[in-house]
């Protein structure tokens, strides 16, 4: 009882609880088992975002905490210091993750060829951004003057 919204991997579950709690279970690999932050997933987490391996929850505060596979952006520790605080919200495809963060700025992780490597076109996405979508192996970004910059 208390659950208010549920996301799922490929073959794990991950449950948010009214109180900002997150319960998990399944495949233990691709974030059925998120012992490894569970202190951070106590309370405080406003959504969770899932892809075929790994989860992504936004807490209250703006930071995002990830777990479950680590080439699917269950390990987010290469840009921890970018997703630590003011993100708004966190767009999950096949096997990579894009946060927006409030000034616009899209951070990615995950595994490189679907997206999680923005690289190519960093310059595009340091501000300005509105929205970003995810198909399969690839995302789109929105900006705030009309333009649509790819990559994946």
């Amino acid at each position: 009882a208390g659950v208010s919204s549920i996301v799922g991997t490929a073959w794990a579950f991950a449950a948010l609880k009214e109180a900002g709690e997150v319960v998990t279970w399944g495949d233990v690999g691709i974030g059925g088992d998120f012992s490894a932050v569970a202190d951070l997933l106590a309370a405080g987490v406003s959504s969770i975002f899932g892809n075929d391996g790994a989860f992504a929850a936004l807490k209250e505060t703006g930071e995002v905490v990830t777990w479950g596979d680590p080439y699917c952006g269950g390990d987010s520790a290469a840009i921890a210091d970018r997703i630590a605080a003011a993100v708004s919200s966190i767009v999950g495809n096949g096997m990579a993750f894009a946060a927006l963060k409030e000034a616009g700025e899209v951070v990615t992780w995950g595994a490189a060829d679907c997206g999680g490597d923005s690289c190519a076109v960093a310059e595009s996405l340091v501000a300005g951004v509105s929205s970003i979508v995810g198909t399969a192996w690839a995302f789109a970004a929105l900006k705030e003057a009309g333009e649509v910059v790819t990559w994946g």
